[in-house]
């Protein structure tokens, strides 16, 4: 059989935080490498490169996902935001917001995937999506409770465990608090 070999790098566009990006890129290079090393996009952070401590959770077309586990040339054509894209200094998400306002973080290195997770996790809840802490799945509504957002959020990891302040920044956002 003819031994087929794959490009090792192409031209290629990202739309990241409302901007279209246009790098040469190793085929193999992840889309979290695409946005720090090449892009200097410096929110998503490199905590395990495993996808187990969610530092480089960044949104893809609105959906949470674990950026060092995704290869760059995938992601052609999506909507790519990060930290970066959710507010500015002068106005924060309300997210970025709350997390000020109940220290949501100390050292904050987990902070931006944190942040970005939550942002998508809301919007999960509100498409009626279940959780593993869910007690009746076929339910129109699920409540909110405090086990809903742990268990939600579970894939993004605080070494600082500032977790506390994490879930009542989330339910101030969700007006729980």
């Amino acid at each position: 059989m003819p031994r087929i070999d794959a490009p090792v790098s192409m031209d290629l566009t990202l739309e990241v935080n409302g901007a279209s990006r246009a790098l040469r890129i190793d085929t193999r290079t992840t889309l979290l490498d695409a946005l720090r090393e090449h892009l200097r996009v410096t929110g998503p952070k490199k905590g395990c490169d495993h996808g187990q401590c969610g530092a480089c959770t960044v949104l893809i077309n609105g959906e949470r996902v674990v950026s060092c586990l995704s290869f760059a040339v995938m992601h052609a054509g999506d909507r790519i935001t990060t930290i970066e894209g959710l507010g500015t200094p002068e106005a924060l998400h309300p997210l970025q917001a709350a997390f000020v306002a109940h220290d949501g973080f100390q050292c904050g290195y987990c902070t931006p995937g944190q942040i970005c997770s939550a942002h998508a996790m809301l919007a999960e809840h509100d498409r009626g999506w279940p959780s593993h802490a869910t007690e009746d799945v076929s339910a129109e509504t699920v409540a909110l409770t405090d086990a809903e957002i742990r268990e939600r959020m579970s894939g993004n990891l605080c070494r600082c465990a500032a977790y506390p302040n994490i879930l009542a920044a989330i339910k101030e956002v969700r007006g729980l608090a």
